[in-house]
């Protein structure tokens, strides 16, 4: 297990999403975007998923996973590798799902923001829409990789 650094954790924090990807029955990569809920400096870190489909497959066949996030403009990211497991939802402690909550909250404040600063975005605010998540995923980071070019770190 790596440990992770306050850098690294402020980075993921400030991404509305990440990258999740996992390994289908064939061996291919399947990739899915994800929203952060919680993530410590052990290297646990805790994503709901609010489809039961082929992330929740592939993790219940092999527990390999990775989680990527860029961000553009300031031309960083990482990538986060290691295994995950699966939480089911009646067994998550309320502080996790308020957690969430506060994660759905914040993005559509954003977005509101965002419609009346700049040019309207979506006509709805997709986050309110979204279903009630349906388990937790806990990945334990085994590595870092630093995506930002090394002549520019």
């Amino acid at each position: 297990m790596k440990r992770l650094t306050d850098k690294i954790i402020q980075f993921f924090y400030n991404q509305s999403f990440v990258i999740v990807s996992t390994l289908d029955k064939d061996g291919s990569l399947h990739s899915s975007c994800k929203g952060i809920v919680k993530i410590n400096r052990a290297g646990s870190i805790y994503l709901l998923d609010l489809y039961r489909a082929r992330t929740y497959d592939n993790l219940k066949r092999n527990p390999r996973i990775s989680i990527t996030a860029v961000d553009e403009h300031r031309f960083r990211g990482y990538c986060l590798k290691g295994k995950a497991k699966i939480i089911n939802i009646d067994k998550l402690k309320p502080q996790i799902i308020k957690a969430w909550e506060d994660r759905i909250t914040s993005r559509i404040t954003q977005r509101v923001l965002k419609n009346m600063l700049e040019e309207r975005g979506h006509p709805k605010h997709p986050e309110a829409l979204l279903p009630k998540p349906q388990y937790l995923i806990v990945m334990q980071v085994q590595d870092i990789v630093d995506l930002t070019p090394y002549h520019i770190k």
